[in-house]
């Protein structure tokens, strides 16, 4: 729910909210509808004033934590997924 900023799976609703990094990335990957994001394209979205000074791994320390908050409400599915040498992507549960 992009308007209140809120994650839900199902009824449950993830509960603290995600920060606003995790929620950007987050919303930029399913808007992308399946789409591989590139690591330059995740971080021009999270952080759009950082100019190129966002390190590898602050961008894999984000995706780590988002990874963890979604599977507070979804253990048993990898909802983004890595995609060697291109970036990320959303997979919904059910799709490949």
């Amino acid at each position: 729910d992009k308007p209140a900023r809120q994650v839900c799976l199902g009824r449950e609703v993830l509960d603290p909210p995600l920060s606003p990094a995790q929620f950007a990335l987050l919303a930029s990957l399913i808007e992308a509808e399946g789409a591989v994001l590139s690591r330059d394209d995740v971080i021009s979205t999270v952080w759009p004033d950082a100019a190129g000074g966002v390190t590898d791994q602050a961008l894999d320390a984000l995706v780590y934590r988002l990874r963890e908050r979604l599977a507070e409400l979804d253990a048993d599915h990898n909802y983004i997924v890595t995609v060697r040498g291109h970036g990320f992507r959303f997979v919904e549960r059910g799709s490949r």
